[in-house]
């Protein structure tokens, strides 16, 4: 049977939110987010990050900053006993940037072409999944793979919470105030059978 995955954004739900995190200097995991990252781990739940990176195409940043900044999050994990199970960016933009950054791509969420990506490579289901992140457009992502989703109050969270979820096609199942809490109510619910999950 494929694995049960958290999938998680990363600026605003992982780390703090800086805009366009342009330089190593500036990313700081949230408070609590490596003992989120390890309960997951100790109950055997894959922990997955899929990250849009668009400051890739419009020149921001070069994307080998993406590949130092997430081993400085690895490492940073490690430290608490905490560990990733993967790590899925996009660095496209549709309508900005040069060639080959600036596409129509099947990985940009809220399309569902990374989760699809590491479902094959980490043998995952997406249907028994949670998505988790701190804007509208991630819980428009879980709800185009049948994941469930989880809204944080961190990042944009709080702020796409209270002004913008009247637009929202779809509602998340449930809002946390941090990964955290994210992360202990996803293990509520799977400790209770089919018919009587709680939260909401």
């Amino acid at each position: 049977m494929a694995h049960k995955a958290v999938f998680l954004d990363r600026d605003g739900t992982l780390n703090e939110e800086v805009g366009y995190l342009n330089h190593i200097e500036r990313f700081h995991l949230l408070p609590r987010v490596g003992q989120a990252i390890r309960l997951l781990n100790q109950h055997e739940w894959r922990a997955v990050v899929i990250t849009n990176q668009s400051g890739v195409a419009r020149g921001y940043f070069p994307e080998s900053l993406i590949h130092q900044v997430h081993q400085k999050m690895k490492d940073l994990l490690e430290k608490e006993g905490a560990h990733l199970d993967g790590i899925y960016y996009c660095p496209h933009h549709p309508d900005i940037g040069i060639p080959p950054y600036r596409q129509k791509c099947r990985c940009r969420k809220p399309a569902t072409g990374l989760i699809e990506e590491a479902a094959k490579d980490l043998d995952l289901d997406p249907w028994r999944s949670y998505i988790v992140g701190d804007r509208g457009a991630d819980i428009e992502f879980a709800n185009g793979v049948g994941a469930k989703a989880i809204l944080v109050l961190t990042g944009y969270g709080r702020g796409e919470w209270e002004y913008s979820r009247d637009h929202w096609k779809v509602k998340p199942d449930y809002v946390a105030e941090d990964l955290f809490e994210a992360v202990q109510w996803i293990l509520l619910q799977e400790s209770h059978p089919p018919g009587i999950r709680k939260g909401g």
